[in-house]
């Protein structure tokens, strides 16, 4: 039995949904076919996704066919959900992208696209809706090759009898050169070419694509032998335990059940499972083993590599996380640019709602889930306006009380653009830390980066690995505008314990110190969260787009024309540009199409009015302070950032 792991994934509205009810109808794993406009659809089985008409959680399906055993994954197709799609995107061993035959490539379809290249997942393509009144399966392909890929190649009709058409060898042969030799001499072995296509698919160097019509049951049945039989699963069964956690849900009565893609090996029920948390290395034992199918599920003894499914027991990992021998974590690359407060009423118990939103953050670690307690709020990280309607709902069903969401906020970060040093000393009585950081400005999107130059003689490798932990256990705010630190490079540079008097948070109060205090003698840069952008319109309209995007302080490359058409790539930041697909429907009568997706950070096109707007006092953190701790005659005295350098017991 081979295991695979199939993802749908397209943008909203073009079918995904019906498509994924037809495949599991056909392998009998449901015995009639929903449809998301009658609320039936078996994969969107939740409240939200019925009242909407769209995928909002990433939920799964399993269906055998042939000697091949399928977890189908159904994706959401709005840009809202997009990070739960990808948290999905990496567990799957192939993607099907569904595109309209009316619409074709969208803004969104993109995104997918790029995702899928970024995570090396081989994809197929099915052009749906052929019957829909102003279908062009001619013009999607073109599409598709202009804006994803030159390589991808139509499995319609190109087997017959077993044997492959003329037009498919063609095709093959132009890339590879041992095909290429076969056909130029007039040999055809149909097992290599079998062999060869499969590898090439699996290699991302072809993309085959289908055409039908999900709604009418056309083509359905044809794509899914094509599919059995050009996917292959090679997962190593009898080497030791690996997997990637893809998502954590919480049932109705709080309960953790986390699911889990096995990678390498097998699990079985008591097995003792090491995952990586904070730096520490963790073991706990599964309690239960389930593999789901839309809500329901079965308990399993044992899973084996290539299988999806869900265990309990495991109380500290997140999405992302390795398992096992894997102990890397998932890079995502659909990050939030706004912020939001939650609104409630103030008679609710604020740690009873912040423990739901918690629990929300387990679930999409995306939303960042903020305690901010001077102000006694909540904050979240959110894609965008839709999100925050769903999350109302979902808090009122599933915890019982209603909440708003402030309007969104950009979400700024900060770094330096000078190097400088910073010290920090901590010493109340009977407690001692000193630590030194040199920070440096980083490459763009890098991060906070750290690195240790201090000797061992000076400070023992244990307190030094304890500074590196305070660095990273959160994100630490700038000074401009409280905002999150980024781009930065910090270098340990020496310290100093006590043998008696050094204890527990001394290191993490000197560290945080001199972080802060390097932070006041540096020239500091606030970021703000950038597109990269894509837009495609009539030529007559380039003008209009090129003025709008030079108006919202961004940038441009040379446009490039296809026939009537130009498209427009660039950078342009995210406040001053998030509502522009209304204005592009709005002037281009619903033809013009635009993707955005979230470039990283650039200098803030407006740095003073947004540090005006934010009104950060880097002086009343309560979480911060700039000045470091001496001892004298037996009691601590604060001394100023300015003074404090003198003061250094490593400098005198």
């Amino acid at each position: 039995m081979e295991y695979k792991t199939i993802g749908i994934l397209a943008h909203v509205d073009a079918g995904k949904t019906t498509f994924a009810e037809q495949l599991l109808f056909h392998t009998k794993s449901i015995s009639k076919r929903g449809r998301v406009d009658h609320q039936d659809a078996f994969l969107d089985s939740h409240d939200i996704e019925k009242a909407r008409g769209i995928t909002v959680f990433a939920d799964q399906a399993i269906f055998d066919f042939h000697d091949s055993h399928y977890t189908l994954i159904d994706t959401p197709g709005h840009v809202d959900f997009s990070p739960e799609m990808e948290r999905a995107i990496q567990v799957m061993d192939y993607a099907i992208v569904v595109i309209s035959a009316v619409e074709g490539v969208e803004g969104h379809t993109e995104t997918v696209w790029n995702l899928l290249k970024k995570h090396h997942i081989p994809t197929f393509f099915f052009i749906n809706k052929i019957d829909r009144v102003g279908a062009d399966i001619q013009r999607v392909i073109k599409d598709i090759q202009i804006n994803l890929t030159e390589d991808v190649c139509p499995i319609d009709k190109c087997f017959v009898n077993g044997q492959m058409v003329e037009s498919l060898k063609e095709f093959l042969a132009e890339r590879n050169e041992s095909l290429l030799d076969d056909y130029l001499t007039g040999r055809y072995e149909s097992n290599k070419w079998f062999v060869e296509i499969r590898r090439m698919i699996k290699n991302n160097i072809v993309f085959p694509l289908a055409s039908g019509s999900a709604l009418q049951d056309t083509g359905i049945t044809d794509f899914l032998e094509q599919l059995d039989a050009l996917t292959i699963s090679d997962y190593a069964t009898e080497t030791s335990f690996s997997g990637r956690v893809y998502k954590i849900r919480y049932d109705e009565s709080g309960a953790r059940t986390t699911f889990i893609k096995a990678l390498s090996g097998t699990l079985k029920v008591r097995d003792e499972i090491e995952y990586v948390r904070n730096d520490q290395k963790i073991s706990e034992k599964i309690t239960q083993i389930r593999k789901y199918s839309g809500k329901k599920f079965q308990v399993v003894d044992k899973v084996v590599a290539g299988e999806v499914f869900a265990v309990t027991g495991l109380s500290a990992v997140s999405a992302g996380d390795g398992l096992g021998v894997l102990e890397d974590k998932a890079l995502y690359e659909m990050i939030p640019t706004l912020k939001s407060k939650v609104i409630f009423d103030p008679s609710l118990n604020v740690k009873e709602v912040l423990k739901c939103f918690r629990m929300l953050d387990d679930e999409d670690p995306s939303l960042m889930v903020m305690w901010e307690e001077k102000f006694k709020e909540i904050h979240i990280h959110v894609m965008g306006t839709i999100q925050l309607e769903v999350l109302e709902q979902i808090v009122h069903d599933r915890f019982g009380f209603k909440v708003q969401f402030a309007k969104p906020e950009i979400l700024y970060k900060e770094t330096i653009e000078s190097e400088v040093v910073g010290y920090g000393h901590f010493e109340p009585l009977k407690h001692y830390a000193e630590v030194h950081l040199r920070l440096e400005p980083g490459e763009r999107q890098s991060g906070v980066t750290f690195e240790s130059v201090c000797h061992p003689d000076d400070l023992p490798f244990s307190y030094q690995n304890l500074i590196r932990h305070h660095l990273f256990e959160k994100e630490h705010r700038g000074i401009l505008t409280g905002s999150a630190l980024t781009d930065i490079k910090v270098t340990l540079l020496s310290g100093r314990a006590h043998m008696k008097h050094t204890s527990g948070g001394d290191f993490r109060e000197a560290t945080l110190r001199a972080l802060r205090q390097g932070l006041e003698k540096a020239k500091n840069l606030l970021l703000e969260p950038y597109y990269d952008f894509k837009i495609k319109v009539d030529i007559d309209q380039m003008g209009r787009v090129l003025s709008d995007v030079q108006s919202a302080h961004g940038n441009f490359e040379n446009p490039v024309t296809l026939g009537n058409k130009a498209i427009i790539s660039g950078k342009v930041p995210v406040s001053t540009f998030m509502d522009y697909g209304t204005v592009l429907a709005s002037f281009t009568q619903g033809r013009g199409t635009i993707s955005l997706v979230f470039g990283g950070y650039y200098p803030c096109h407006n740095q003073n009015e947004a540090i005006e707007k934010i009104q950060y006092d880097k002086d009343a953190d309560p979480e911060y302070t700039s000045s470091s701790i001496f001892c004298a005659k037996g009691a601590g005295y604060s001394v100023p950032w300015d003074e404090a350098e003198g003061k250094m017991h490593l400098l005198r």
